[in-house]
């Protein structure tokens, strides 16, 4: 009787597997409705850099501003081999600004015109092919640890990621509210990954119940304490220029705190899972155990973890922020000036909002895991 239920268990994974291995290759096709937002007869290819005129670069300490003219050989595509000319704007800012030597191989936007290039944009040392590499080496070191769990955690990514890119952002940009939009796309990513991880099975159902849950606080925190912190979307880089790229409409500040509860959701789906996983093993070990039991066993493996997924968190966000904390202090800024700019306050928010998620995540998986493994949840679930 044992082995009946786990032949239809992997019957029933493999099949979510392939299903929603059909939901990527959709989501690859799915349109977005802004392809036609990019220039036309735009072209993109691998090429360089043969030679460059630096006479117009104007050097100020360590900033460059003006433009370099360069002289590029295209590696690949149906150009290959021809020379053209490429100018490279320098507006001043080092995390933008690319300054090229002769030899760099970089990745070349260009027009054609009469069968050869007349118009030519460098964007960047080419990385793609190293990001290839890295990306193919953790997909294999991933499956070759994971084994059929790593497939699915591989899968799970790819889904997230063409999610985020093909759902998400198109919704934002059309102007659909982003909290709720944000909430919806971050439902189906939790379902997906908690079942695709959990399987289609109880220990599934609790991990995603307990961080769907932990997600929605997290949602109406952010909204409930943004007033107080009086912070807008426009803190975050590329806002602003998102408006003057003519989405005059978009509400910056719903888009800011969708991102909050987003931001903290992989971490609430895996503090979820720890304690689904948990309580299933103890309930497959000691099926004697009530409801209040089980509870009080998740709570003790959610306490344990929910230190480490906190701190997780602030390092996360306080990691990305580095040279700002360093330019504070070099300057000898006060706190209580630091923890009152608003970009400041914003990853105050970001952070204390999102660790509130992951420790109200740990009581509701804790008591759907208790009511669902229970001898008597067992018993209504097989009924």
């Amino acid at each position: 009787m044992t082995m009946r239920p786990r032949r239809s268990f992997n019957k029933l994974d493999i099949t979510f597997v392939l299903l929603l291995c059909v939901g990527c290759i959709g989501l690859v096709y799915l349109p977005t409705g802004f392809e036609k937002s990019k220039p036309d007869n735009s072209q993109r290819a691998e090429a360089k850099v043969l030679d460059l005129d630096n006479s117009e670069v104007r050097t100020n300490l360590l900033i460059k501003t003006g433009g370099q003219k360069l002289t590029v050989k295209i590696l690949d595509g149906p150009y290959q081999g021809q020379v053209a000319r490429a100018d490279n704007y320098l507006m001043g800012k080092m995390e933008l600004d690319e300054f090229y030597q002769k030899g760099d191989v970089i990745l070349l936007e260009f027009s054609v015109k009469d069968g050869k290039v007349k118009w030519a944009t460098p964007r960047g040392r080419y990385r793609i092919q190293t990001e290839l590499i890295l990306i193919g080496l953790f997909s294999v070191f991933l499956v070759a640890i994971g084994g059929f769990t790593g497939v699915k955690a591989l899968l799970s990514f790819i889904f997230a990621a063409l999610m985020l890119w093909k759902v998400m952002v198109p919704v934002f940009l059309k102007g659909y509210d982003p909290v709720l939009s944000a909430l919806g796309v971050v439902a189906v990513l939790t379902g997906v990954i908690s079942f695709l991880v959990g399987g289609l099975s109880r220990k599934g159902l609790v991990a995603f119940s307990g961080a769907f849950l932990g997600l929605l606080t997290t949602c109406l925190l952010a909204q409930l304490f943004a007033k107080g912190f009086h912070v807008h979307g426009a803190v975050r880089p590329f806002a602003e220029t998102l408006l003057y790229s003519g989405y005059y409409n978009l509400n910056l500040t719903r888009i800011f705190l969708a991102g909050i509860f987003i931001a903290s959701s992989g971490a609430v789906m895996d503090l979820s899972m720890d304690i689904a996983a948990s309580l299933h093993e103890v309930s497959e070990k000691r099926p004697q155990l009530t409801a209040g039991e089980l509870m009080k066993s998740g709570m003790a493996v959610g306490r344990s973890v929910i230190g480490t997924m906190t701190t997780t968190l602030l390092l996360a966000y306080s990691g990305s922020y580095m040279a700002m904390l360093m330019l504070f202090m070099g300057q000898g800024i006060p706190l209580v000036n630091i923890f009152n700019l608003n970009y400041v306050a914003a990853e105050v928010l970001n952070t204390l909002v999102g660790s509130f998620g992951l420790v109200t995540v740990a009581p509701f998986t804790a008591l759907v895991g208790g009511l669902v493994f229970s001898r008597k949840g067992r018993r209504a679930a097989s009924s």
